[in-house]
């Protein structure tokens, strides 16, 4: 027989892998925080959970922990909680995570990730007055619930240009994580904008998992292995889309003597001191700026609704420049391609 909803949150806090904090606990009431208009912010309680691979994969997820940190220390807010992932987890448990946030009283509940998206559609109707936000997927037509979404292929242009243009060889590499529309954005980027700059360069291309599979969002050993196989075969700058795998794939390329182009967050800032001269730039997805907008907005009682889109020509994405050293020499072409993609002067493909 299947579980009631009671039966099965209780189950989850029971477990103990979602973290949430006692205090989180006071209302026991579904909603009861969404009337904002009369909220102070530090009266919030704002909630977010992870995709794959969780905080610590110094790329996507971290973004997101980053924007929750501002939430706190710009908004006052007291009680924010950042909730981790479970292992081969499905979207039954991320219903479970979801509602029980609900059911605690949060305000605002994040899900980080296009696998949000059915739990947030069975969870978001359920509670009208709870602000639902999910990143990297469009959802419309639930009133409650506001899509983040990115300009991906944009920011991956740029990493591809930067490829080709401190490639030796003429022969790049990109590593993706799972095979979904999403990080195909990022392929389809990236190869355009290394063949903008060398209409004749070799691009390697590999896929650590397929669908259902999300290992390759999260395997560091996984990610490793696939960009040496790349290496092996005369890449000499690698770019990623795969998360906290992607902390493999740096590491292949530094033991390769190669150069990295890093993803969503500036891998240049994170990377350790022996890595950091082979991190040539990062394509920057400012997942940290939409939840900070997102919680801002139901701060100031007027929530965003719909589908808010972050591009280069408002700043949702770019690319880092914190490698001074590698980038100096690239800057002005690769600003000079982000203005051509924000004028519409360049068009940037989302499908290979």
């Amino acid at each position: 027989m299947e579980r009631t909803l009671t039966t099965r949150l209780a189950a989850v806090a029971a477990a103990g892998f979602l973290g949430v904090s006692a205090t989180a606990c006071d209302s026991g009431e579904g909603g009861d925080g969404g009337n904002n208009d009369q909220s102070e912010a530090s009266d919030l309680k704002v909630g977010l959970a992870y995709d794959v691979g969780g905080r610590g994969d110094k790329s996507f997820n971290d973004s997101a922990y980053r924007g929750l940190q501002k939430v706190e220390e710009e908004l006052g807010v007291e009680e924010v909680n950042d909730l981790e992932p479970s292992e081969g987890e499905s979207d039954s448990d991320k219903v479970d995570r979801l509602s029980l946030m609900a059911e605690q009283g949060y305000d605002i509940v994040f899900g980080i990730g296009f696998a949000y998206a059915e739990p947030m559609k069975e969870v978001a109707p359920e509670y009208p007055d709870v602000n639902f936000a999910i990143v990297d997927e469009e959802v419309e037509g639930i009133d409650n619930l506001t899509s983040l979404v990115f300009a991906d292929e944009e920011a991956a242009f740029l990493a591809g240009a930067a490829a080709a243009y401190k490639s030796e060889e003429d022969h790049i590499g990109f590593v993706g994580g799972v095979e979904t529309p999403l990080i195909k954005k990022f392929e389809a980027g990236y190869t355009a904008g290394a063949e903008h700059v060398t209409p004749d360069i070799e691009v390697e291309t590999s896929y650590i998992s397929q669908p259902p599979d999300m290992s390759g969002f999260q395997d560091p050993a996984l990610g490793r292995s696939t960009a040496k196989g790349q290496l092996d075969k005369g890449a000499d700058v690698l770019y990623h889309g795969a998360g906290a795998a992607g902390t493999g794939v740096l590491e292949a390329v530094v033991n390769a003597d190669a150069k990295f182009v890093g993803t969503d967050s500036d891998q240049y800032e994170n990377a350790s001191e022996e890595q950091k001269p082979h991190v040539v730039t990062s394509a920057l997805k400012g997942v940290d700026t939409a939840v900070f907008e997102f919680a801002s907005s139901v701060a100031e009682g007027a929530a965003q609704s719909g589908v808010q889109r972050f591009d280069l020509a408002d700043g949702g994405v770019d690319y880092a420049t914190s490698n001074t050293e590698e980038i100096a020499d690239i800057e002005d072409d690769l600003d000079e391609l982000k203005q051509q993609i924000a004028d519409g002067e360049i068009e940037v493909p989302t499908k290979p």
